[in-house]
């Protein structure tokens, strides 16, 4: 689910895996099925938006996977549930990684902390350059929201899942956020913080 230009699905295809990517933007599922092609993959992307996934593909899947970005883009955690749900077989497993709620809580150079923990509110943000490459020359106005850990897990539950574990992190595996220090190869947490706050968690749910 969300899949962006479709990494981490061409990696669960050369794992062996029959997979499935799902993303909005158009031209990041070109990219993927280029990538596909040129590496001789048997991977299948659809252009859609989430919610709405159901109208697009009829399959059932042993594994539903979301990653580091994603329900930030949603206002509905409910609805989002539903559609992980809705694509697992019985006993399949959802698998979750992203960055914690805790973290979206500060300014961008982690001076005090500026938004709320809680979904209270659309969370509308200027911004310049990309979380690929913090120096380009773009600038976007975005619009996310910040999904505190007991309305992700609660959403998953009430959508039929039994959440088998759930773990928390005091790092960052991208050095994607401004005012960080690497403290051990591809470990990366705010200078002045230290271990002190979560920064990643990860989900693991099964469908009953």
């Amino acid at each position: 689910m969300q899949c962006h230009f479709g990494q981490d699905t061409m990696t669960f295809s050369r794992m062996g895996a029959k997979a499935t990517g799902i993303d909005l933007s158009d031209k990041a599922i070109e990219r993927a099925r280029e990538f596909a092609s040129k590496l001789n993959l048997d991977t299948t992307f659809v252009c859609c938006d989430i919610y709405d996934t159901p109208k697009y593909i009829d399959e059932k899947f042993d594994i539903v996977f979301t990653s580091f970005g994603t329900i930030g883009w949603f206002p509905d955690l409910d609805k989002w549930a539903n559609v992980v749900s809705h694509f697992l077989k019985p006993e399949g497993k959802f698998i979750m990684a992203d960055f914690h709620p805790v973290v979206w809580m500060y300014d961008n150079d982690f001076k005090e902390v500026f938004y709320h923990y809680f979904n209270v509110e659309p969370i509308i943000e200027e911004e310049t350059g990309t979380y690929a490459e913090k120096d380009a020359e773009l600038s976007a106005k975005t619009i996310g929201w910040n999904h505190p850990i007991s309305e992700i897990l609660n959403s998953l539950i009430n959508s039929g899942l039994e959440i088998n574990c759930f773990n928390e992190y005091d790092y960052s595996p991208y050095n994607c956020f401004n005012e960080t220090e690497e403290f051990e190869p591809n470990k990366f947490r705010i200078k002045n913080f230290g271990n002190k706050i979560p920064m990643v968690y990860s989900i693991k749910g099964t469908k009953k």
